[in-house]
């Protein structure tokens, strides 16, 4: 195939099927980790695998923010775009909504929650989205992105919004050895 150009429309697709794979790859690891060590061992496991990988964003994200001669506010996060979450095809619609005077993002029709579903894994899936907890951390750790709503929780569309980190969940984050997935309340 060699095409020059191709529409969103195809676009998007592509991304789909990135977007599942990427969904089905961590639902694959995260069941084996589960299997081989038990459910405890294995749940700390993956909570320090998602950890690294949302820091592995969040420098990226603040490096390319920095390079920009920009301040890591929240209102620049996504101007680091090497790293972050792809414009098309990855969800349905992500829409920005004003609640009580705070900005909201709403994501309809995750693919990586829909093939999760599918595969009878909202579960374990659900657990790649501390990702956006971390990323978020990392990139500045004075501000977290809370998940109010998942799909993998049963909601039909993701509700996110950005708030300050406490001191505590600041020095929880940092500790490689601390349950840090209650910070996305």
């Amino acid at each position: 195939m060699n095409k020059e150009c191709v529409s969103i429309e195809e676009a998007k697709n592509e991304i789909a099927i990135t977007s599942r794979r990427i969904a089905l790859l961590h639902l694959a690891y995260a069941e084996e980790i589960i299997n081989e060590l038990g459910e405890e061992k294995g749940m700390k496991l993956i909570q320090k695998a998602i950890k690294n990988y949302g820091i592995k964003i969040g420098e990226k994200t603040k490096e390319e923010v920095k390079n920009m001669k920009l301040p890591l506010t929240p209102e620049n996060f996504d101007l680091g775009r090497y790293y972050g979450v792809p414009l098309y095809g990855m969800h349905d619609k992500v829409e920005e909504k004003k609640v009580k005077d705070e900005t909201h993002l709403f994501a309809y029709g995750c693919v990586l929650a829909k093939t999760w579903h599918e595969q009878k894994g909202d579960k374990l899936g659900r657990l790649y989205c501390y990702v956006d907890v971390a990323k978020y951390m990392a990139y500045n750790p004075d501000y977290k992105l809370v998940h109010l709503k998942t799909v993998p929780d049963g909601d039909n569309f993701c509700e996110f919004i950005i708030k300050p980190t406490t001191e505590q969940e600041k020095k929880d984050f940092k500790d490689r050895n601390r349950d840090w997935f209650y910070i996305d309340k």
